[in-house]
């Protein structure tokens, strides 16, 4: 025989003895190729078998695998001709019982604390009344319903539900995805964002929550800005989704309980607030009233304050009394003596001596009259602008002048080439200008 043809009945034999087995054992050298293959060994105390997890399988498997996990491989036998070696084709996998789900959970947990995911300085304080509030959950069953139930009992809020699976393959992607997609959204966008997220699922074992043990679930949780209650399982549950998450609820409905205060304690809370704000109010008012009362009785009556002034008052007014009636016999002795001044002969005696006055004051003025020299053969000589010339120098000055006479008056010019003025000094001068 060639070498190809004891390969190829080699395969075929192994095939067909070991074409399904189940295989148990320790999970060793695990790596994920580029391609989504999986290659690992599975041992035991005494032996080693290869294995391999074709893409599709892979991505099927409900948890991670990683060396150091007892799993329960099922599959077939094949062999390898390329390297004369045999391997198991690996087509499910799952955990080896609870302890070794167990000991994946505190290897997970050891690693994801040391990280600082679980710190409490990470954890932030719950909104007191959500306006929205996200739920991760399967869309049917008895968790959302409760949910649902409980806000509408304490408080109605708006509600946005992310379906996903909450066990099984794909369910911890999912889970995940969703968490971001909450913090993803946009304030202010076409979808509210949730001021609080709920992730839930109901009870049951170990395996069933695995889901929520998933590194990449964790990591989303720790990672969302968004405050996140858990809610996986019942009270005696416990994931790693809930070390990671800001607050762990027992239940779905002690979540919802968690998520939102009781409405009706509310108004009656604000209620007792207006009641006390009354009372104190009313309290600060009567206690206002007694301390007036009490400096009330302190000050002197109103009698006792307004006597005095009530006395200054009639005084004032007796003497104003007085004032007035000797205000008025001075007023009319006043009148009488001015009545006596206003006498008719006495009013005829200042006449006569006013009109005397008045003739004697007109012959004066008749007396000083310059035009009544006019009539006696004196001129008046006045300029242009109707003032009088008194000198020769103002008379060439002016040139042009007026001469008036006891009749009329005349306009004269004076000559330029005119003999001067007669001098009084020289009487053979003529008298030209």
């Amino acid at each position: 025989m060639s070498v190809g043809e004891l390969s190829a009945k080699l395969k075929r034999y192994v095939e067909g003895a070991f074409g399904h087995v189940r295989l148990r054992g320790e999970i060793s050298g695990y790596k994920r190729a580029v391609s989504g293959h999986a290659y690992l060994c599975l041992k035991d105390d005494s032996a080693v078998v290869d294995a391999v997890i074709w893409k599709g399988a892979a991505a099927a498997l409900a948890f991670a695998p990683q060396d150091g996990i007892e799993v329960i491989a099922t599959g077939k036998l094949t062999t390898y001709p390329g390297r004369s070696k045999y391997q198991l084709v690996i087509e499910r996998m799952e955990l080896a019982g609870e302890g070794a789900l167990m000991a994946l959970f505190e290897k997970l947990k050891a690693q994801l604390a040391g990280e600082g995911l679980f710190d409490r300085a990470r954890k932030r304080r719950l909104p007191y009344l959500p306006t929205t509030i996200g739920v991760v959950t399967s869309p049917t069953g008895a968790v959302i319903r409760d949910i649902l139930h409980r806000l509408a009992d304490r408080f109605p809020s708006h509600v946005l539900v992310w379906p996903v699976a909450v066990q099984g393959s794909g369910a911890a992607a999912q889970i995940a995805a969703a968490v971001r997609g909450f913090d993803a959204i946009a304030p202010g966008g076409p979808v509210p964002r949730p001021d609080l997220v709920i992730v839930a699922r109901g009870g049951g074992s170990i395996e069933d929550l695995w889901a929520f043990n998933e590194e990449v679930v964790v990591r989303a949780i720790a990672g969302c800005s968004i405050p996140i209650i858990s809610a996986v399982g019942h009270e005696t549950d416990t994931s790693l989704a809930d070390f990671a998450a800001d607050i762990r609820a027992p239940t779905p409905t002690a979540a919802a309980e968690m998520a939102v205060p009781v409405r009706a304690d509310l108004i009656a809370t604000v209620e007792g607030f207006g009641l006390r704000a009354e009372r104190t109010a009313r309290r600060y008012v009567e206690r206002g009233r007694e301390q007036l009362t009490a400096l009330a009785r302190l000050l002197p009556r109103r009698e006792a304050l307004l006597a005095g002034q009530r006395q200054r008052a009639d005084d004032l007014a007796a003497r104003l009394d007085r004032a007035l009636e000797a205000r008025i016999v001075r007023a009319r002795g006043q009148l009488d003596r001015a009545g006596a001044v206003l006498r008719p002969t006495m009013l005829e005696r200042q006449l006569a001596t006013a009109r005397d006055r008045l003739a004697w004051t007109g012959q004066l003025l008749d007396a000083v009259n310059p035009d009544a020299l006019l009539n006696r053969g004196y001129v008046r000589v006045s300029a242009r602008d109707g003032s009088v010339v008194t000198t020769a120098a103002a008379a060439r000055a002016a040139l042009t002048l007026t001469l008036h006479f006891g009749d009329g008056a005349v306009e004269a010019r004076v000559e330029r080439g005119a003999p001067r003025a007669y001098d009084k000094a020289k009487p053979d001068q003529p008298s030209l200008l």
